[in-house]
């Protein structure tokens, strides 16, 4: 069962309210929207709690009475009689602990799923604004470390926790029916081995956020540089690399030992105080026997249960640096879950008209990248392009040409002017809906690991195995897939590194080919092909445009000379169209532009 959006806002309240007075386990409330869904589970979990705890409590009183009554031939029944209790007893704390053991963990891994999957959801729908400050391999880091943490709370941690809370309270209740005075010693006891677990819970969770950091520092890092292998080798920087994350790995242990080293004093310090006091309070009691004040039995009792509450409250100290880490990671992982999109769909989204045909349109827009904003990408651009054209941009580096893709994909929004789509705003659509109707081909075509049919099929997920095939003719791709030794269900290695870079495009132009959407933007699509492969894309490129709008981001100005019309930009404007022949008469900045490309291909 994965969760709602009312949930996710509601965690984040609870977080929200906890992160405000920034102490205690306020911020594991993030949890009880993933827990509520299982309320059956966490009922027999807390009812098997229950019965281990009471199973364990009763022995005591059990071993009083047979203390006090003593051992003789003549009590035989009796004796035999509390054994067999104690038996019975055992055997309930046996079956209650494995339907314990059971329920916590069927929901930890149940509850862990799901807040895998509702942070997974909700990072795939951020914008890539947030890509921009946050690394692939910190969201990972979060995704595996943090959850794994949570779980290791949810599966043992919290169970343990307040099974020996029960433990503790019902233990004490039974040590005051056994003796009031002892037990006034046994609390004041307590109450000074509280005082220094909460100061070092507050050191340990600080140290645990800065741990869980510090790892997702070193899986960044992993991250990025198993990426770019190939770059890494080809510069000798290996070391450098080993250096680096050597560095960052030995960050995080010493982080990792400052907590280590926290918990293990607190430890110390919770269980010497517990069961020091224990031993005054038993020689206090061993006083009032002797005074015949109690009995031997009382004092057996009593003690036992001491000790059982002593090693609830030391179970507790040492399950509290656990609880402390998963607060910790908790806060990693719902400010992920807090983190909004740039781009939010309307309250009430317009449609756009059935079925659409393209048309674009911007209006004096002006944009600036969250991280420049001292620099406008695009300076009051306007550009139309009507349904069935074919329209270039060409420019130098940082002229604005990718910022219109951007912007009409939605990945961001335009600070001032209009963007429309079909003669709508597109401010005014779901951006899902609005990209339905957007194919699009990258200079750097994202190939998934699976196979070729699945990567072409990615354009639309329904196409049967023809319209697969047909799109990869149409691509140029069906000659290499052929030959293939198992064509279209070959199976691609991580990012499609098996493939040369142009085999890559050409299944990124079948993909696009299947999409079949009526506006088509192609980023220098066939950059990275050879002289026969373009020419063959070129076709194909040729009848896939045919009918629909089609926007082209261009470099090499040779593959966009048949276009009627070409658009000139710099510095985020438009500064001049028409077709190659008039714009090389015009001069200009493309009339500088094709010299330099075309003396270069003449030499």
């Amino acid at each position: 069962m994965t969760q709602s959006g009312a949930e996710y806002a509601e965690t984040v309240q609870y977080v929200a309210q906890g992160r405000a007075k920034g102490r205690s386990l306020k911020p594991l409330r993030v949890l009880l929207p993933f827990l509520r869904p299982y309320r059956g589970p966490l009922i027999g979990a807390v009812l098997a709690m229950v019965v281990a705890a009471s199973a364990t409590l009763i022995m005591p009183a059990m071993l009083r009475g047979l203390v006090d009554q003593g051992f003789s031939a003549s009590r035989i029944e009796e004796i035999s009689h509390y054994f067999f209790l104690f038996l019975a007893a055992a055997g309930a704390m046996g079956v209650s602990g494995a339907t314990r053991f059971y329920f916590v963990t069927w929901i930890g891994e149940r509850v862990t799923a799901d807040i895998r999957k509702a942070v997974f959801d909700h990072v795939l729908g951020l914008t890539p604004a947030f890509f921009e400050v946050t690394r692939t391999g910190e969201v990972l880091s979060r995704l595996s470390a943090d959850t794994t943490l949570v779980q290791t709370v949810l599966g043992s941690s919290a169970s343990f926790a307040i099974r020996n809370v029960l433990m503790a309270v019902a233990g004490i209740a039974l040590m005051f029916l056994t003796s009031w005075k002892l037990t006034a010693l046994v609390v004041a006891g307590v109450f000074v081995v509280i005082l220094p677990l909460i100061a070092f819970g507050r050191w340990v969770r600080k140290l645990s956020r800065e741990s869980q950091d510090r790892l997702a520092d070193t899986s960044a890092h992993a991250a990025e540089t198993l990426n770019a292998v190939p770059t890494v080798q080809a510069f000798s920087r290996e070391d450098d690399e080993r250096a680096r994350y050597a560095k960052a790995t030995e960050e995080s242990f010493v982080i990792a030992i400052l907590r280590t080293r926290a918990r293990a004093v607190m430890t110390a310090v919770a269980t010497f105080a517990v069961f020091g006091c224990i031993v005054g309070v038993g020689w206090v009691g061993a006083q009032e026997v002797l005074a015949g004040i109690m009995s031997p039995g009382q004092l057996v009792q009593f003690i036992i249960y001491a000790i059982l509450v002593g090693g609830a409250f030391a179970a507790v100290s040492e399950l509290w640096g656990d609880l402390q880490r998963a607060a910790g990671a908790s806060e990693r992982l719902v400010e992920l879950l807090e983190t909004k999109p740039a781009i939010t769909p309307p309250a009430n989204p317009k449609r756009l008209i059935t079925p659409a045909k393209g048309a674009v349109r911007f209006e004096n827009v002006s944009f600036r990248y969250p991280l420049r904003p001292d620099t406008a990408a695009l300076d009051e651009m306007s550009l139309s392009v009507e349904p069935g054209e074919a329209v270039a941009l060409v420019g130098p580096s940082g002229a604005g040409k990718s910022t219109v893709f951007q912007l009409l994909l939605r990945f961001y929004a335009a600070q001032s002017g209009k963007i429309s789509f079909d003669g709508t705003d597109i401010a005014e659509l779901d951006p899902t809906e609005l990209r339905k109707h957007i194919s699009l081909v990258s200079q750097d075509p994202v190939i998934f690991s699976g196979t070729i049919a699945d990567n072409i099929r990615y354009g639309r997920p329904g196409a049967d195995d023809e319209a697969v095939r047909n799109a990869a003719e149409g691509a140029a791709a069906l000659e290499f897939i052929e030959k293939l030794p198992d064509g279209f269900n070959t199976r691609l290695g991580e990012r499609g590194i098996t493939l040369s870079g142009g085999q890559r495009q050409r299944l990124a132009i079948a993909r696009a080919m299947l999409r079949d959407a009526p506006l088509l933007l192609l980023d220098e699509a066939t950059s990275a092909l050879d002289a026969e492969n373009e020419r063959l894309v070129q076709q194909g490129l040729a009848n896939l445009m045919a009918g629909r709008t089609t926007l082209v981001i261009a470099h090499r100005l040779a593959t966009i000379q048949k276009l009627k019309r070409i658009v000139v930009m710099e510095d985020g404007k438009a500064v001049a169209e028409g077709s190659h022949d008039e714009l090389v008469a015009k001069g200009g900045l493309y009339g500088r532009l094709a010299a330099l490309q075309f003396a270069a291909a003449a030499q």
